[in-house]
C-alpha cells in the first residue's frame, strides 16, 4: 500500500513512541521481578553474628559462676537494681575495695559492704597494696576497716604496682608479712589478686605457691596464662543495671557450692 511521505513520517514517529513505551514497561517489569527475588532470598539468609569477648566468655563458662568487683570509682551503686550481669547470668559474688595503703579507706566501702550482705550476695573485701609503704601498717589499716563474718570470702591482697624505693625481694617480704598478719587476725588464708604478667615476672616462685590467685587478664583470650587461677577478671568495661560506670567482670572457676566452701566459717 502506498502512503504519502508526510503520512509515512508520522507513522514512523508513532511506532517509535510505542517501542519506547514497550521497552520502558519491560524494564519496569524486570526491575520488579529482580526486587522480589532479592527480597525472597534475603529472608532466607541469616545475618552474620559477631560476638564480643565478654559474650564468648559467658558462653564458654556457662557452667561456672560470675561476679563483679567495685570501688568508689563505680560511684553510688543502686542496689535495688543490681541483680544480674546480663539476662541469663546472676551476680553470685561481689568483691569490693576496702583499704588503700597505710591509712586510706575506700569511701564507698561501708555502704557497699552493708548492701551486699542485705541482698544475700557472697561478698569479699580487698586491700590495694602500695609497694613503697610499710606492710604491717597496711595490714593494720585493712584489719581496722573490715569485719569479716561467716559466709564472707577470704581477704584479698591486690598487688599491681612495682616499687620504686625498694627491691622486688623486699617487696615480696612485705607482701608475705601482710598476708601472715591478716591471716592470723581473721583466721583464714587470704587470696592474692594480680595480673598474668605481674605474676609471671614477680610472684611465680615458691613464696606464694600455696595461695589462691585471682588473675586479671583483659586480652581476647579464653583463659589466663596462669593455669591455677581460681577467679579470672576478664573485663574492665562491663556495663550492668544499677551501676552507671564501667565495672569489672569476673568468673569463678567452679560452682556456687565450691565458692561457699572458700568462705569464712
Amino acid at each position: 500500500m502506498y502512503l504519502p511521505k508526510k503520512l509515512l513520517s508520522q507513522y514512523k514517529q508513532i511506532n517509535k513512541k510505542y517501542l519506547v513505551l514497550i521497552f520502558s514497561f519491560g524494564c519496569i517489569i524486570l526491575l520488579l521481578i529482580a526486587a522480589e527475588a532479592y527480597y525472597l532470598n534475603s529472608e532466607n539468609v541469616k545475618p552474620a553474628i559477631f560476638k564480643t569477648h565478654e559474650e564468648k566468655i559467658f558462653e564458654n563458662y556457662k557452667n561456672k559462676i560470675f561476679g563483679i568487683d567495685i570501688s568508689h570509682y563505680q560511684g553510688r551503686v543502686e542496689w535495688g537494681k543490681l541483680k544480674k550481669i546480663n539476662k541469663e547470668t546472676e551476680i553470685s559474688f561481689i568483691i569490693m575495695r576496702a583499704a588503700v595503703g597505710e591509712d586510706d579507706e575506700d569511701q564507698e566501702f561501708s555502704t557497699n559492704w552493708y548492701h551486699a550482705k542485705k541482698l544475700n550476695i557472697i561478698r569479699g573485701a580487698y586491700h590495694y597494696y602500695r609497694p613503697d609503704e610499710n606492710s604491717i601498717k597496711q595490714a593494720d589499716n585493712f584489719i581496722s576497716i573490715v569485719n569479716l563474718e561467716k559466709g564472707d570470702l577470704p581477704p584479698v591482697l591486690d598487688i599491681e604496682a612495682v616499687p620504686s624505693l625498694q627491691s622486688i625481694k623486699s617487696l615480696k617480704k612485705g607482701l608475705k608479712k601482710w598476708l601472715n598478719k591478716v591471716e592470723t587476725h581473721f583466721g583464714i588464708k587470704p587470696i592474692i589478686y594480680t595480673s598474668d604478667s605481674y605474676y609471671k615476672n614477680y610472684l611465680s616462685d615458691t613464696t606464694f605457691q600455696n595461695y589462691i590467685f585471682w588473675i586479671a587478664n583483659f586480652n581476647p583470650v579464653m583463659h589466663p596464662q596462669f593455669k591455677k587461677w581460681k577467679i579470672w577478671q576478664f573485663s574492665k568495661t562491663g556495663r550492668i543495671e544499677g551501676i552507671n560506670h564501667d565495672v569489672d567482670f569476673n568468673v569463678f572457676n567452679g560452682n556456687i557450692e565450691e565458692l561457699k566452701k572458700m568462705t569464712k566459717k
